[in-house]
């Protein structure tokens, strides 16, 4: 896992998901450095949304991460880096409770968001451009879902992008770094169609972020 990271074969392309800018700073900047293609979604997309000047109605925010990710986007321009945004948004009026209640949504382009309106999930042709660069790529890494896939209406961006990772199984490296990314890969019946699956959600994300891990370091040395 860790030598996919620092000699991976190319296209490299990463993909974040999950609920905030905030918990992925230094995956995302260490990422863009890594990667030929890094590819964001889940509720961390629409502070990058907002931060591209788009109103992204009730969704997630991270006000006090938007200037970051405007260096984001500075900075993968300035290294070339291709940094993918959803182009568009499954929407709901409100969040679903409990969370997998049934629930009414539909898809807008991701800078029409309504502004009573809450995104949830990637949409249809956001789904078709993210599975667009997994299948050209020779190594994948990938940690958090892109919507809320608890709720089977919002959960088909994850579903999309785990297809997507199974599609390439044999052609590509594929390590989906822990957590909810992990779950939802061995929910939906993908996890023997992956190079590998960290259960260790802090340290593979750790790991993204280009820290040392102890246990790999000795692995190195005993080489």
């Amino acid at each position: 896992m860790a030598d996919t990271l620092e000699n991976p074969k190319r296209p490299f392309v990463g993909i974040l998901g999950g609920a905030k800018v905030a918990d992925k700073l230094n995956a995302i900047s260490n990422l863009l450095e890594k990667c030929d293609t890094l590819i964001i979604g889940g509720g961390m997309a629409y502070t990058f949304l907002k931060a591209k000047g788009y109103e992204i109605g009730t969704s997630l925010l991270d006000e006090e991460k938007i200037d970051y990710c405007k260096e984001m986007i500075e900075k993968a321009e300035k290294l070339g880096k291709e940094l993918v945004l959803p182009v568009d948004t499954v929407v709901t009026s409100s969040f679903p409770e409990p969370i997998d209640a049934p629930i009414e949504v539909e898809t807008v382009d991701s800078d029409k968001i309504p502004a009573d309106k809450m995104g949830m999930d990637i949409g249809e042709k956001t789904r078709a451009l993210y599975a667009s660069k997994i299948a050209n790529a020779k190594s994948v890494v990938w940690n958090g879902p892109m919507g809320v896939f608890e709720n089977p209406i919002l959960a088909k961006g994850t579903v999309a992008v785990a297809q997507a990772l199974a599609d390439v199984y044999g052609k590509c490296t594929t390590i989906i770094g822990g957590g909810d990314s992990a779950a939802a890969i061995q929910q939906l019946g993908f996890a023997d169609k992956v190079t590998h699956i960290s259960t260790g959600g802090g340290a593979s994300l750790e790991l993204f972020e280009g820290k040392v891990l102890p246990g790999i370091a000795c692995l190195n040395e005993k080489k």
